[in-house]
């Protein structure tokens, strides 16, 4: 995988580039995934969009074959890294998808930066960190420091349960992402957690006029649908869909049926 040193993180990206050459103008999509997860999380979104789009993914510091940081582990120096990587790319402008965490990330995007987005699309994220539920469990079960805690790989077990219905992913599936989550950085982990629950971005949102798809699952333990509907509502310029039988791994349980919901939210865009 090539490495992007952006300044704060050294990050790992990749690059799926299988448009048809007549595909004039070229758009690149962008994603940004949520904790514990890493870039292969998108790769069942490839089929729906890779014909028309570039597609680029990367890891997260800390997570897949990115190094932790020393620091910088806040939404406004990930929404650094997002940037630095498409103008290594020479992306002008590009589409942005986040999930969870990287949604929060987009968002904090498309606010501060509107003129380099083309469309925005935020699966099971939020725009109100303090509102998230049933985070508890996740700082005395990690542990880090203290090494009191069980460890990462039973935080990626409970974790399981609020991202998958049971029989949602076969057993190869599941103990692929469950392997992901639990070779994640602990103290990296812990951090994103810090710096989404400080996040509150809902007065800016109004003003903000990025083309913008938002999807999310009816049975998130974490954000529940009234929020989303919250974030729909402030949002002049957005979609919603909703969907059920899904958890907070709605992006990777779902990914086909995510990724022709916004491959027809963007054809819609391309008129």
């Amino acid at each position: 995988m090539p490495e992007l040193k952006t300044g704060t993180h050294n990050l790992n990206y990749e690059i799926i580039d299988l448009t048809v050459p007549w595909a004039e103008p070229l758009e690149t999509i962008l994603f940004h995934h949520g904790v514990g997860a890493n870039w292969r999380c998108w790769l069942g979104w490839a089929a729906a969009l890779q014909d028309r789009y570039r597609l680029v993914a990367f890891d997260l510091p800390g997570h897949g074959q990115s190094q932790p940081g020393d620091d910088g582990i806040t939404i406004e120096a990930m929404v650094q890294d997002a940037l630095a990587l498409a103008d290594a790319l020479d992306c002008a402008k590009f589409h942005l998808v986040g999930g969870s965490v990287g949604g929060t990330v987009a968002l904090q995007t498309a606010i501060e930066h509107p003129d380099r987005l083309l469309s925005l699309t935020v699966s099971n994220g939020s725009h109100v960190g303090g509102g998230i539920q049933n985070l508890d469990f996740w700082q005395d079960m990690i542990g880090c420091q203290d090494g009191e805690g069980e460890g990462m790989g039973a935080w990626s077990e409970r974790m399981m349960e609020h991202r998958f219905f049971p029989g949602t992913l076969s057993e190869d599936m599941a103990a692929w992402y469950r392997a992901q989550q639990a070779s994640a950085d602990p103290e990296t982990v812990l951090a994103l957690l810090a710096t989404l629950v400080g996040t509150d971005l809902s007065v800016q949102l109004p003003d903000m006029a990025v083309p913008t798809l938002l999807m999310h699952p009816d049975s998130s333990p974490f954000i529940d649908v009234p929020t989303m509907a919250n974030l729909h509502a402030r949002l002049p310029n957005s979609q919603l869909r909703i969907f059920p039988h899904a958890k907070h791994g709605l992006p990777f349980s779902h990914a086909g049926e995510c990724s022709q919901t916004m491959r027809t939210f963007l054809d819609g865009l391309n008129g």
